[in-house]
């Protein structure tokens, strides 16, 4: 499917495409404006939809705004477009995290790799179940690793010992999390009830079991609290885990991973990989410092663990119409970027 036109149908499916990106608790912490006359979308933060104790500095929404861009970057290129980024465009508007801008129609041989990303955005979620324990083919981590590296970030799959390490790091701080009152609250905060007229949480229907082995620290989004809950399962033994990290620690920086993480998950998805988060050590300064080990320069982002295995349960996303408050900015009209019939 290619389009010249920027209409309303074009201006559904960038935005649909955008909120599909994962975010922390499936709080989708964004907005998005429109500006017809720039052909421009505005990725902003939502500040209604934060996490103070698990993310006081905003830096997991930064990741989730840049898996956004990135998903708008998919659909663009997918659409026919080249899009332009500029990230933290305004000093004076921190909440204004990018624009993506619509630069002008693709010629006729004109082709992305991004555009051969577009069906698995829909497809892409997070799988809270055990995996098979068979291994992800080599040239499918390379390709990963590749894809992280593409948008300025790195992609480190470590060793046995090395993932051992770094999940022995992450239960840390999901012991941690279980032993803090506020933020289990905060968690339980974002878990929805069957049937719940709300676009954003996760149901508890999605959430997966604990690993009856105790080997890969699932995160407990319930604690104690008396929940339907799935039996404990034994989890895969030989965990494949890989570490996002970036050279600095800035806000762009975080964009950037997210953009990188995105670009690795879709990649991921294609081959019929499913991924998982853990983010838990990320959310203890000690712990995200201890999970760079003896690297200099190394900031790490998100762990992700990735393997074959069942769909699992899904979480639900806000619409992408205009009139129901997923954008803001003035109403949508049609505009063109070139002459001729639309493809």
């Amino acid at each position: 499917m290619v389009t010249r036109e920027v209409d309303a149908t074009a201006i559904h499916a960038l935005l649909s495409a955008a909120v599909a990106a994962p975010s922390m608790h499936n709080t989708q912490p964004w907005r998005f404006g429109l500006d017809p006359d720039s052909r421009s979308i505005e990725v902003r933060a939502e500040r209604g939809r934060q996490l103070p104790l698990a993310d006081p500095q905003h830096r997991a929404q930064h990741l989730s705004a840049g898996a956004a861009i990135f998903n708008l970057r998919v659909a663009a290129a997918y659409l026919g477009w080249d899009a332009g980024v500029r990230l933290l465009p305004a000093a004076d508007d921190p909440a204004l995290l990018a624009t993506v801008q619509l630069t002008g129609p693709a010629t006729a041989d004109w082709h992305s790799p991004l555009r051969d990303l577009y069906e698995a955005v829909e497809r892409r979620h997070t799988s809270r179940m055990p995996f098979t324990g068979r291994p992800v083919p080599e040239t499918i981590v390379t390709e990963m690793i590749s894809s992280a590296r593409a948008e300025g970030a790195h992609l480190e799959v470590p060793d046995i010992p090395g993932t051992r390490r770094l999940l022995r790091l992450t239960q840390a701080a999901e012991a941690r999390n279980a032993d803090h009152p506020g933020r289990m609250a905060e968690t339980r905060s974002w878990i929805t009830a069957p049937g719940a007229d709300t676009s954003y949480g996760i149901p508890i229907t999605a959430l997966g079991p604990q690993d009856a082995s105790g080997r890969i620290p699932v995160r407990d989004f319930t604690g104690p609290l008396p929940a339907p809950r799935l039996p404990a399962l034994r989890f895969e033994r030989h965990a494949q885990v890989a570490l996002l990290w970036t050279p600095y620690d800035r806000r762009e920086d975080w964009l950037r991973a997210g953009q990188a993480l995105q670009r690795a998950l879709l990649t991921a998805t294609v081959h019929g990989v499913r991924t998982s988060m853990l983010h838990q050590a990320m959310e203890w300064p000690d712990l995200r410092t201890a999970m760079a080990g003896s690297r200099r320069l190394c900031c790490p982002q998100l762990l992700i663990r990735f393997g074959y295995g069942p769909d699992g349960g899904r979480t639900p996303r806000a619409c992408a119409n205009p009139a129901a408050g997923s954008v803001t900015g003035p109403e949508p009209r049609a505009f063109h970027t070139g002459t001729g019939p639309t493809d």
